[in-house]
């Protein structure tokens, strides 16, 4: 097995897998900004297990998109939810044939639906099925490494319970949200608790990477994070919005800023727009029209725009009238 988590650097800062926000646009344009000096590793957005092997071709075909990625995203790791453990042997199996570097599995999203199946956060409750949906996944891709994304309990902090059983499957690495599922995001994510889960983990004598996560807007606070912790890695989700350089530690202009946002819009035109809707956009013209003078109204014009035409001719506009 090619287990690329051996040879990162330690420590590595990696890219949180954000529903309808890392999609192969928005990746794409992460790895053009930010490589080489990070993400170490990229995540697919989470793509449903039971969909690739029940959905009707069509809508198959929709969720395979989300498993389209470049070179430049390398190493890339692709994570599914399921509660059916068949369901995960297949859906790693095709991981490996795809090419990913690795499969992970969701055991934390607090979305309601995905609940329902039994998937996400609710595994944390049924320890018995998560480690069987570990061990079904090494079997569908033999030649990858294995990793689990989690939290710190459902209601409440369980770690002290829930990481041995999950440690004990093996997993090559194992991110933890430093909040419980009932916390949602609503409270600071407590960084004390990754700690303890890298003291539980060198207590048993496992080899699994912990990587801690929640509330890091960048790499200098990743790196304090590390110093506290002693984590091998540390998942940066929200503080990339707006700012697909963020890897690098710089600063962009305006102008530099404005051009970004077009060239995402092309991507996302060109790779998702016949499948996803332009609106998913906005968010992340929100996070990259602020904090200038006319922000707010230009954030408002991008906002209206139905197309990357649209966008363009209102950024030219823009810059135009303030030069």
């Amino acid at each position: 097995m090619k287990n690329f988590w051996t040879d990162l650097p330690r420590p590595f800062f990696v890219l949180a897998p954000l529903a309808n926000v890392t999609d192969p646009a928005f990746r794409r344009v992460i790895a053009k900004y930010s490589k080489p000096a990070g993400p170490h590793v990229f995540w697919t957005e989470f793509v449903s297990a039971d969909g690739l092997m029940l959905a009707t071709p069509e809508r198959k075909a929709k969720l395979m998109r989300d498993l389209v990625f470049s070179e430049a995203e390398r190493p890339i790791v692709a994570q599914f939810f399921t509660a059916t453990p068949e369901h995960m042997e297949k859906a790693a199996a095709l991981a490996q044939e795809l090419g990913f570097d690795g499969v992970d599995i969701n055991m934390g999203c607090p979305d309601r639906t995905i609940e329902k199946q039994g998937a996400g956060a609710k595994l944390i409750l049924n320890p018995e099925l998560a480690v069987e949906l570990v061990a079904a996944a090494k079997r569908g891709a033999p030649n990858l490494p294995v990793s689990v994304k989690t939290r710190l309990g459902y209601n409440k902090d369980i770690l002290e319970e829930w990481l041995p059983k999950i440690l004990a499957a093996e997993p090559a690495a194992l991110t933890l949200h430093a909040r419980t599922r009932k916390e949602m995001s609503k409270v600071a994510a407590h960084w004390e608790r990754v700690k303890r889960a890298v003291e539980i983990r060198n207590e048993l004598g496992s080899n699994t990477l912990i990587l801690g996560n929640g509330d890091v807007k960048n790499v200098t606070e990743a790196h304090a994070r590390v110093e506290e912790t002693s984590c091998d890695g540390v998942m940066i989700g929200r503080g990339i919005f707006g700012t697909p350089w963020l890897f690098t530690g710089e600063e962009k202009n305006i102008e530099e800023r404005l051009r970004v946002a077009v060239e995402h819009t092309e991507l996302f035109e060109e790779l998702l727009g016949d499948i996803k809707n332009f609106a998913i956009m906005k968010k992340h013209f929100k996070a990259y029209v602020e904090g200038f003078e006319g922000a707010k109204e230009l954030r408002i014009h991008m906002m209206e725009a139905k197309d990357v035409a649209e966008v363009k001719s209102i950024v030219e506009d823009h810059l135009s009238s303030s030069h």
